[in-house]
């Protein structure tokens, strides 16, 4: 979001969630003004002009700026209206890749997660299952797991189930068997939760059931909107899972369309199996 804007009229941000700076130099940005979108290209100092020591240094935030092609504090503030607080996005468009079935666009983290919620709601649509199905896209995940705390109070469910993305390690340097392609991502670990036994369990059973292979990771630092909704009341059988994406916390990230699809049908089985007794012994 706009931090301040200079005399100059350059604007200084923060990072909502974990960018990291050098992801985000010489990047197009918009900054969504409520007067509408303002485009912008994030700059720092040229290459030419820094000593050996800072051309090892890791760019941060706090040292970047956004061009918007302002020529003084008043310009930006007042003809292009920005002000502290309004909100900037990646301008990075959805494409279909050479590989029909890879998906590039910015924020599938985790806007995927939404779109397979989404999915599984309307697939169970008109569809015997023995549950009241609540669809929720939380707000501020990457900065305090806040919008799950406020929606899990709201609702008091029974279950959890928490989707996202995860990380996938099938490029050069990258360390682990998740790939794309490789189908549903189960978090059997992370900082802020542990999914519920009896709940991972009839996952991996229904999986099992409907020839869906699976993924596993273990998140050692970050984690889901699991890691609140677990902790509402007297506690809440929560799981998490997803799709594996590349490129995550960046302007581009790419997913499998095939490991959506895997998961919607994974989770709609789910749902249908959970019934009253099959939650009561959960907990």
């Amino acid at each position: 979001m706009v931090k301040s804007v200079s005399k100059e009229g350059f604007v200084r941000f923060l990072p909502l969630g974990g960018w990291w700076g050098h992801v985000v130099l010489a990047q197009r940005l918009v900054i969504k003004t409520r007067r509408g979108d303002v485009l912008g290209v994030v700059g720092s100092k040229p290459p030419h002009e820094l000593r050996e020591e800072d051309r090892k240094r890791v760019l941060e935030i706090k040292d970047l700026y956004i061009d918007v092609g302002a020529t003084s504090a008043w310009d930006a503030r007042k003809k292009l209206d920005i002000r502290p607080g309004d909100t900037i996005v990646p301008d990075s468009p959805f494409t279909v890749m050479a590989n029909p079935d890879l998906l590039l666009a910015k924020a599938w983290d985790n806007r995927i997660g939404c779109a397979i919620a989404a999915e599984v709601a309307r697939r169970l649509k008109g569809v015997p299952h023995p549950n009241t199905l609540y669809v929720v896209g939380t707000a501020q995940e990457e900065v305090g797991l806040r919008g799950a705390q406020t929606a899990s109070f709201k609702i008091q469910p029974d279950v959890g189930l928490a989707l996202d993305v995860g990380i996938a390690h099938d490029t050069p340097g990258a360390e682990g068997d998740e790939k794309l392609g490789g189908g549903p991502l189960v978090v059997v670990y992370d900082a802020t939760s542990i999914p519920n036994r009896g709940l991972l369990d009839l996952l991996l059973d229904t999986a099992k059931k409907l020839r869906i292979p699976l993924q596993f990771e273990a998140v050692e630092r970050g984690g889901t909107d699991a890691g609140r909704i677990h902790l509402n009341g007297q506690g809440v059988p929560c799981l998490s899972l997803g799709i594996p994406a590349r490129y995550i916390h960046s302007h581009v990230s790419i997913i499998s369309r095939r490991d959506f699809e895997s998961t919607v049908r994974v989770l709609v089985g789910l749902v249908k199996r959970l019934d009253r007794r099959t939650v009561n012994g959960l907990s």
